[in-house]
């Protein structure tokens, strides 16, 4: 018998849309463009660390407008309790989508090359009319908006309460360690 030697290479390729496989997502990540991934992924990784599955979009308000209001107006029906928004620039995705939704909107202002110093996507995520609620995280927060997002389903699932504190008990102990350490 001959033994393929080829190595076998994964290759992880981000495509108009990203979910785990098997699983029902909870947590919806949606961003205004790739080039929003590197900050966008940080969400990712903290719901992968708390174990809360997710999926993941690219959702322009701008360039895919149909493609917006269909995501925000179904998400819920798919299983999503909370939607994380991405955008930079002008960042309309967080507040157009939490018009349109009945969840829980989370919106990340993302420092684009284009941006005023990312305080045109904060100020955009952050000054919403009152009845349109969007959470809103630092610039570049998505981290944050995910832990926030995790607490948000959290409230209602004991074992992902559990999980989350025993990230902050985890975050706590870095703390005393470096204290330790000086």
């Amino acid at each position: 018998m001959k033994i393929d030697k080829t190595p076998i290479i994964i290759v992880f390729r981000f495509s108009l849309s990203l979910q785990k496989k098997d699983t029902m997502p909870e947590v919806g990540i949606i961003m205004g463009s790739k080039s929003d991934l590197h900050i966008m992924q940080e969400a990712a990784d903290i719901l992968d660390h708390l174990g809360v599955d997710y999926e993941m979009n690219i959702v322009s308000a701008h360039r895919t407008p149909d493609r917006m209001y269909d995501y925000a107006k179904n998400a819920h029906k798919q299983g999503i309790k909370v939607i994380i928004a991405g955008a930079g620039g002008a960042a309309h995705l967080p507040g157009m989508t939490a018009s349109l939704t009945p969840l829980p909107v989370i919106g990340v202002p993302i420092k684009s090359r284009n941006s005023i110093d990312g305080w045109d996507s904060v100020l955009s995520i952050l000054q919403m009319p009152g009845g349109i609620p969007v959470a809103t995280v630092a610039l570049d927060g998505a981290k944050n908006a995910g832990i926030l997002a995790a607490k948000i389903i959290g409230a209602q699932q004991p074992e992902l309460l559990n999980r989350l504190e025993k990230y902050m008990e985890e975050l706590k102990q870095k703390v005393l360690d470096s204290a330790h350490d000086l």
